[in-house]
């Protein structure tokens, strides 16, 4: 059977070391099995495959105990699709949601930059549409409220 050390299991995953540790500290992952003579961890594709969906999830900043409930599901199969969904879904939202917020802060930078450009170039039209338009990238923002 192919195993992996803690190293080439970092490698594949994109998951610290310490990370990996941690991850099977708190149950997500094994037991690892351990070498016989060095005591050091060796992983198995059973590990891989799970360290990989781990991977996946915490790349889209999903916590631990949403991890652990996603594992859970992903044992039971076709019985907790559902469940897995609603998960994934609320997730999704989440996303969405710092998207949203991030194109707010986008917009608001945008329209500052327009200002500044305005007032170097002594544009004063433009300036009093910049500062119009900056007014409403703040209320985007939800900040002075």
């Amino acid at each position: 059977m192919t195993t992996f050390t803690i190293q080439d299991m970092s490698r594949r995953s994109g998951l610290s070391e310490p990370t990996l540790r941690y991850y099977e500290d708190v149950g997500l992952v094994g037991p690892i099995d351990r070498d016989e003579h060095s005591g050091h961890r060796r992983y198995g594709p059973r590990d891989l495959d799970v360290i990989e969906a781990l991977a996946c999830l915490r790349a889209v900043g999903v916590g631990i105990e949403d991890m652990r409930t996603y594992l859970a599901n992903r044992a039971r199969g076709r019985a907790a699709a559902a469940e897995q969904r609603d998960l994934l879904l609320r997730h999704a939202e989440r996303v969405e949601e710092e998207i949203a917020a991030q194109r707010a802060r986008l917009g608001y930078l945008r329209e500052k930059a327009a200002l500044w450009d305005a007032r170097e170039r002594g544009d004063a039209a433009a300036e009093a549409g910049a500062m119009e338009r900056l007014a409403g990238a703040i209320g985007r923002l939800g900040v002075l409220r």
